[in-house]
């Protein structure tokens, strides 16, 4: 049985990894006690194989219950189910934006006395633990909901031939750097397309960008030699047991030079059979 506790900070985005994970056949319960979580894991071990996916969210909610957690952890890891942890998170300026869009209020709110980046400081402190014995990490800070569902889903759906699921990004350095890249390839010695007038408004989604780009020899051995390291990379990755690989590609603006190689390291990785899927961070709307 699949058993995964799904913790992380409060506005982080944990409602909406749940409804994906219930898309692809978790049974799923929200802000259960940790001191429950042992009893709902036998009764789930008994439910001949009817509950064999099983996703639970526990959080501060649970106030001074959350600090058992570790206890209910260590009886499922003795008891059978096979238990992983995934924390999410994001930056604190990105939560408390959420918050006052959403006027709730939170967890630890009175305790910290309507200061809410004090809560969200105390909140960061009390998960520090469970935060490093995680066993996948998702930082929501630049994902739409769309985003957050499509990485869920690449995580933890059924994969029966065990291949990788590949994400590749662009971004802009400008906005900052790309929190939850595992790999960062910055494009930005390449000619920026930017100082072009006719194609200063256009993105590397469009062929003028791409051909543009791709017209420079070092363009085209720069991505012989990316190619060539991903070939590399992608089996000693898969050896150590990892199911999930986010390629990031920079550039100054994060509209031209890196939307044309994460395309065309998208296409390339797809014609080799790799799960993947590609994103473009700083030219989407509709942010988490």
């Amino acid at each position: 049985m699949k058993f995964l506790i799904v913790t992380g900070l409060s506005g982080s985005g944990k409602s909406g990894a749940v409804n994906a994970l219930e898309d692809i056949g978790y049974y799923c319960i929200d802000n259960i006690p940790p001191q429950l979580i042992p009893k709902f894991a036998d009764i789930c071990l008994q439910s001949n194989g009817q509950m064999d996916k099983v996703a639970i969210v526990t959080d501060i909610r649970g106030g001074d219950m959350f600090y058992q957690l570790d206890g209910g952890l260590e009886y499922l890891r003795h008891s059978g189910p096979d238990v992983k942890i995934l924390f999410l998170d994001a930056s604190d300026d990105v939560l408390i934006k959420r918050y006052k869009e959403t006027r709730r209020r939170h967890p630890l709110d009175e305790q910290c006395h309507g200061s809410l980046l004090s809560a969200i400081t105390k909140e960061r402190a009390v998960l520090s633990s469970i935060r490093e014995a995680a066993d996948y990490y998702i930082d929501t800070t630049d994902m739409s909901m769309a985003q957050l569902r499509d990485t869920v889903t690449d995580l933890f759906m059924d994969n029966p031939d065990d291949r990788m699921a590949v994400k590749v990004m662009s971004f802009g350095f400008k906005y900052g750097m790309c929190r939850e890249a595992d790999l960062v390839l910055d494009v930005r010695c390449l000619p920026n397309p930017y100082y072009i007038p006719e194609l200063k408004k256009h993105t590397g989604l469009e062929s003028c960008v791409r051909d543009y780009v791709m017209s420079f020899e070092q363009s085209r051995e720069l991505e012989k030699k990316l190619f060539d390291l991903i070939d590399f990379l992608l089996p000693l990755y898969r050896q150590e047991g990892k199911t999930s690989l986010v390629i990031a590609f920079g550039c100054t603006g994060g509209k031209h030079r890196s939307v044309t190689f994460a395309e065309n390291m998208h296409a390339y990785l797809e014609e080799k059979g790799v799960r993947t899927r590609v994103t473009h961070r700083d030219i989407e709307v509709g942010k988490l």
